[in-house]
C-alpha cells in the first residue's frame, strides 16, 4: 500500500479514544477511519464524527456488498470499518488509522499482512472500572451489570495481547501519547529508510521500549491484575 495502516485496539474505557484524538492533533499525513455502527449515539456523539450511526437493515446490505474491510458484533451491535476508507488513503498516499477491536484487527491482518498493529491497556481492573463508571456519568446514567459486563469481556480482549507489535499501557495519559507518537514516527522513518535525525532516533527508541518482546516487565503486573498469565509473559 502507498502509506502505513495502524491497527489501534483496546478493551473499552482504556482511554483508547482520547489517545487517537491527541494523536490526530500532533501528527500530520494520517487518515482517520470512521467506523460504522448500529448502536445509537451516546451523549455529545455526533453523526459521522464518532461513527457512521446506520441501520442494522443497512448494515446487513453493506456485509452483503462487500462494503466491510472487517466487521464484529459485539454486545449486540455491529461495527465495521469501510472498505472505501482504506482505498481512499491508498490513492491520496496517506497512511490510515483503524480504530477497531480484536475480532475485527485479526480480519485486518489477515487482509493486510504489514499492518502495524498497536494495543492499549488499562493499567488494572480498578482504574478500568472507575474510567467506565466515569463515562457512564457523563452518558447520564451508570449501570454496573453493563459495567461488570464490560470488565468481563476486558479480561478476554487481554488475552489477544500477543496478536499485536506494540503494547501500551495507559496508566499516564501524556507518556501514553508520546509512546503512540513514538510507534507512528519510527514506522514511517523505517519505510522511508532514510538516516533519522536526532529526534527521529530518539522516537524510534521509545517506539522500540513499547514492542510486545521488550515490554514483558511493565507488561507483567497488568496481566496479572486481571487474572491473564501465561509463559509468553514471564519475567526474564
Amino acid at each position: 500500500m502507498a502509506g502505513d495502516l495502524f491497527i489501534i485496539s483496546a478493551p473499552s474505557g482504556s482511554g483508547k479514544s482520547t489517545l487517537v484524538n491527541r494523536l490526530r492533533l500532533l501528527v500530520t499525513n494520517l487518515e482517520f477511519s470512521v467506523s460504522y455502527t448500529t448502536r445509537a449515539p451516546r451523549g455529545t456523539e455526533q453523526q459521522d464524527r464518532e461513527y457512521h450511526y446506520i441501520s442494522r437493515t443497512r448494515f446487513q446490505e453493506m456485509i452483503q456488498q462487500g462494503e466491510f474491510l472487517e466487521y464484529a458484533e459485539v454486545f449486540g451491535n455491529f461495527y465495521g470499518t469501510g472498505r472505501r476508507s482504506l482505498l481512499d488513503a491508498q490513492a491520496a498516499g496517506k497512511d490510515l488509522l483503524l480504530d477497531i477491536d480484536v475480532q475485527g484487527a485479526a480480519q485486518v491482518r489477515n487482509k493486510v499482512r504489514d499492518a502495524v498493529s498497536i494495543f492499549v491497556l488499562p493499567p488494572n481492573p480498578d482504574t478500568l472500572a472507575q474510567r467506565l463508571r466515569e463515562r457512564s456519568r457523563l452518558e447520564g446514567s451508570v449501570l454496573e451489570d453493563e459495567i461488570n459486563k464490560r470488565l468481563a469481556k476486558a479480561r478476554t480482549e487481554i488475552e489477544n495481547y500477543r496478536q499485536y507489535r506494540y503494547i501500551i499501557v495507559n496508566d499516564l495519559l501524556d507518556d501514553a501519547v508520546d509512546a503512540l507518537t513514538a510507534i507512528v514516527v519510527a514506522e514511517r522513518a523505517r519505510r522511508q529508510g532514510a538516516p533519522p535525525d536526532p529526534e527521529t532516533a530518539r522516537m524510534m527508541h521509545l517506539a522500540d521500549k513499547c514492542r510486545q518482546a521488550n515490554i514483558i516487565d511493565r507488561l507483567y503486573p497488568v496481566l496479572s491484575s486481571f487474572g491473564v498469565l501465561d509463559m509468553h509473559a514471564t519475567r526474564v
